[in-house]
């Protein structure tokens, strides 16, 4: 299977534009144990997309997403950070 995306570009002055799939669905659950990341296919490829995008060197070490239920999780889900460190 071969899979083509285009990586959303980061611009200084204004971060990165995060480009969602149409439908997508993701959901973060905590316990004490772990943490359950629950997604359809839209937000698996959402989600495949921002961490490609974060993953390019024009985006400085330190920058970060930062999603929760009140923006793009469902309901519920407890806050989801991703950070590039270097």
């Amino acid at each position: 299977m071969k899979i083509e995306m285009k990586v959303p570009d980061f611009h200084k002055g204004y971060g990165m534009e995060l480009d969602w799939e149409d439908g997508f669905e993701i959901e973060i659950r905590q316990s004490p144990e772990s943490v359950m990341l629950r997604a359809n296919k839209a937000g698996l490829i959402s989600l495949a997309r921002h961490l490609l995008a974060l993953s390019v060197s024009s985006v400085p070490a330190g920058y970060h997403l930062h999603f929760d239920d009140l923006n793009s999780l469902e309901a519920g889900s407890c806050e989801l950070i991703i950070e590039k460190i270097s």
